[in-house]
């Protein structure tokens, strides 16, 4: 008989050598300014974006300029997790004035950010054949871990080169790694919901014993029929253009006739919550 576990723990560092913490600040203040604003010489496109966006609030959240009617989501901007890594990425400029940083990736996928930290000279590890070259970095540099994390090899590498270490990995993100730490643990197959080229997925992956990335309903549904062999849906399919379609996300050695008797759901975070719940109501429904 086939088993799911999909069971939430705590949240852990993640195990790079001396992680910075950074206390962070912002100034505050608002002003009020007109619900309309005449474009000219001197135009401000914060102070325009600042009033569109409180105009919007005071009405509801929609309004019409003109034939152009705007409506704003109820939440919006970046969750919590993505503001705070960028304030402490800000904030290590500020620590460390005159050395040398990194980062491993992007820290969010925003221009205007990554923009703004590659001004404070905040520089990228350079890739070569799809490799990190991390022989760049010196003992005593600055390197910053992006919101979505980094593999565990990558921090092995930075914590054996003696490297200051600025941690601003998502804790949503650390939470899912002792999920998938567990799945390992107790010899569970992770089935990730995610992008397997994703950096958060590969960094998630790097924490998991056997694991299998599915990208959306169809994929489970193939992974499900599968398993069932073919009472599902009849995709079935042999088990060689099983490893075909799923050669990118998978583990090495992976087995499907093996490794999909017992299974743990996790998720890459930036996934649609509602689909990761349907995909682990499916394998719960299927694998028993």
């Amino acid at each position: 008989m086939a088993s799911l576990q999909v069971t939430p723990l705590p949240t852990r560092s993640s195990g790079c050598k001396n992680p910075l913490s950074v206390r962070c600040s912002s100034g505050g203040g608002s002003s009020s300014s007109p619900s309309s604003v005449s474009i000219h010489s001197d135009f401000d496109g914060k102070v325009f974006r600042r009033d569109i966006i409180k105009t919007l609030k005071e009405n509801n959240y929609e309004y019409t300029w003109g034939n152009v009617t705007v409506k704003l989501a109820e939440a919006y901007g970046f969750c919590w997790g993505v503001d705070r890594a960028v304030q402490i990425a800000y904030e290590a400029r500020k620590q460390f004035p005159g050395d040398k940083i990194w980062i491993t990736n992007e820290i969010i996928h925003n221009p205007t950010v990554n923009k703004r930290l590659q001004e404070m000279e905040v520089k990228d590890i350079p890739i070569q054949d799809g490799e990190k070259q991390f022989d760049v970095v010196d003992k005593g540099d600055v390197v910053i871990l992006p919101a979505f994390g980094a593999a565990v090899s990558e921090m092995l590498t930075l914590s054996n080169k003696q490297v200051q270490i600025v941690d601003t990995t998502c804790p949503w993100v650390t939470k899912v790694w002792n999920i998938v730490d567990k799945h390992k643990k107790g010899d569970y197959t992770t089935i990730i919901h995610g992008k397997y080229s994703h950096e958060e997925t590969i960094a998630t992956a790097s924490f998991a014993g056997k694991y299998i990335i599915v990208k959306n309903m169809d994929e489970v549904t193939y992974v499900c029929d599968y398993i069932l062999g073919g009472k599902l849906n009849g995709s079935n399919s042999t088990k060689e253009a099983f490893m075909e379609k799923f050669k990118f996300a998978v583990s090495k050695g992976f087995d499907p006739d093996k490794d999909l008797v017992k299974a743990g759901v996790a998720n890459q975070t930036t996934m649609l919550k509602g689909e990761t719940e349907e995909i682990g109501m499916l394998l719960s429904l299927k694998m028993y």
